[in-house]
């Protein structure tokens, strides 16, 4: 299941991202979209999870990382 995860800290990489969620399940991917021109944080990221992926949203929906309410959904698709 691939979720989307908004309002993240500037400071959150790759890395802590998958750490966020990897206690909902086996991270496939965490990917944090950056800016093409300035390479930072455009404060929002994909993360993708084997299984666990209900409970990952009901958990972190809303939660604190790093003085920010996160907000974290199912991902739609691209058109």
């Amino acid at each position: 299941m691939k979720l989307y995860v908004g309002n993240l800290p500037w400071s959150i990489g790759n890395q802590e991202l998958e750490d966020l969620f990897s206690s909902y399940g086996a991270v496939t991917s965490a990917n944090v979209i950056t800016d093409r021109d300035t390479k930072r944080s455009r404060g929002f990221g994909f993360v993708e999870l084997d299984s666990g992926g209900p409970e990952a949203i009901e958990a972190m929906n809303e939660a604190e990382v790093e003085g920010r309410k996160i907000i974290v959904n199912e991902a739609r698709a691209r058109t």
